[in-house]
């Protein structure tokens, strides 16, 4: 066998195709890389109990959500990084004077503040998980937040992202942006999982296509890009394999030479 990799796998665009579904030739691929004694992972925006069926299929155990802010290796979280509630609040308040609402997020679950917005409803669905946030402005109390999804049109994240350096605002569809804590990201979430599994930087993998990708990409030694990439995302990246749906993944495990 080849010395042990760590192959961290975006899911969006990544794992699974333009239609959600995971194809064929990924899911044997992800078999072999275990056979072979690698570790298989996740490293995506999503919240984990919007991809737990995902994992079980693949039977992955260690994953980065959040962009970073709550990583799990083997089983166990190993690293949190939560959201400060006054600054949010704050942001909660202003971005409701302009209709502008935001879903809270921790590690169960996620509430909308508002009963409903259209924007909620087209990017969640967008999602294809099969649930949407419930009401309940309040879930923020007692509660630690690891990302939030913040709901405006494209270019109307500059405004906050001025008035809340303390945040980052990462655009994911074109009418929601996720708030990371500033500094949060994948790449350093992948950072404290590699870590813990203490495996070198030389035997890093990581794959990913959307902007909230890039600093991923090009932080990772070994980064590919899928090609239905975002250009921001094949520019960073060290590789560029085929779309999702042409076995991206396949063709990009052997072009880095672990298939």
């Amino acid at each position: 066998m080849s010395e042990q990799a760590v192959i961290f796998f975006d899911i969006d665009g990544t794992l699974l195709d333009h239609d959600k579904k995971l194809p064929d030739s990924t899911k044997q691929a992800i078999a072999e890389l275990k056979a072979a004694g690698h570790v298989v992972a996740i490293a995506t925006g999503r919240a984990p109990f919007m991809y737990e069926e995902l994992r079980q299929e693949l039977e992955i155990d260690s994953f980065v959500s959040y962009n970073g802010s709550y990583v799990v290796v083997e089983g166990k979280v190993v690293f949190t990084n939560p959201l400060s509630k006054e600054d949010l609040l704050r942001l909660t308040e202003e971005g409701l004077s302009q209709n502008h609402p935001i879903v809270f997020m921790d590690d169960q679950d996620m509430r909308a503040n508002v009963p409903n917005h259209e924007y909620i409803d087209e990017s969640i669905e967008s999602l294809k998980i099969g649930r949407f946030p419930s009401h309940d402005p309040n879930y923020h109390q007692g509660r630690e937040l690891y990302q939030s999804l913040f709901f405006c049109a494209e270019g109307e994240e500059v405004y906050y992202q001025n008035k809340y350096p303390m945040f980052e605002f990462v655009r994911w569809h074109p009418v929601s942006v996720d708030i990371l804590p500033k500094g949060g990201s994948k790449a350093n979430g992948i950072k404290h999982a590699v870590q813990v599994l203490d495996i070198p930087q030389e035997h890093v993998y990581a794959f990913g296509d959307g902007l909230n990708d890039v600093e991923m990409l090009a932080t990772i030694k070994n980064s590919v890009a899928m090609g239905n990439g975002e250009p921001e995302a094949k520019d960073a990246a060290k590789f560029v394999t085929k779309d999702v749906s042409e076995d991206g993944i396949l063709h990009g495990l052997k072009m880095v030479g672990l298939l």
